[in-house]
């Protein structure tokens, strides 16, 4: 990134946009400062592709569907990144696992979102996982991506206490809130050059940091 410029991002997702439409709403009230670069889609039918436009923020559509192989679509794909020239590509909601080639393109400027605390439950279905294994908080984790599924670097968790009658839905209605929060606030600190990954490591204001950094979800009021 030229010094004085503003990072350039582009935002891959497969569904609805939610976390896109969070992080729209923060550059649209000057809270983050980055230049929203394209809005990536393997699912032509995604709704987050609609709340691009109506932002006014150029979409591709790379259907998963149009290609005879995986490798095809790979080659696309980090083709269609490059053509974009991002800083950093973050993943909104994308449901397929990247290609080695593509996360090694962007190693250390591509970032995730997993509603877990991790490493606790990668992958899929993490409010039944937590919720069946009894445990006293869930949250979700923004970190680098490394080819491993959900295994990079951790760099900010947002946790949350589970009640004794909490539910899947209500879980992830107050996770979500959290997560909403606290990608932009990790973009925010790329952008402003105080979080990079060095030999592997998240590095914070020039600190290393060997566990991810904590927000817990505001207590209610009585």
């Amino acid at each position: 990134m030229i010094s004085g410029t503003k990072l350039r991002v582009a935002v891959l997702l497969s569904g609805s946009g939610t976390n896109l439409q969070a992080i729209i709403n923060q550059v649209e009230s000057n809270e983050l400062d980055i230049d929203i670069v394209g809005i990536v889609s393997d699912n032509p039918d995604a709704f987050g592709l609609e709340r691009a436009r109506k932002a006014g923020l150029a979409t591709i559509v790379v259907d998963y569907a149009l290609f005879p192989n995986r490798k095809e679509y790979d080659a696309e794909l980090e083709n269609t990144l490059a053509r974009l020239e991002p800083d950093l590509v973050v993943l909104a909601g994308y449901m397929r696992i990247l290609a080695t080639p593509v996360v090694n393109a962007y190693a250390g400027r591509m970032l995730n979102i997993h509603p877990s605390l991790l490493p606790a439950y990668p992958g899929l279905d993490t409010y039944r996982r937590a919720l069946e294994a009894g445990e006293d908080w869930h949250g979700t984790t923004v970190h680098y991506v490394i080819p491993e599924l959900d295994a990079g670097p951790a760099i900010l968790q947002y946790r949350i206490r589970i009640g004794p009658d909490d539910t899947e839905d209500q879980l992830c209605e107050r996770i979500q809130n959290g997560e909403y929060r606290i990608y932009s606030k990790v973009i925010s600190w790329i952008a402003a050059g105080r979080l990079q990954l060095r030999d592997g490591k998240v590095v914070m204001d020039g600190s290393q940091i060997d566990t991810p950094l904590i927000e817990d979800e505001p207590q209610q009021s009585a």
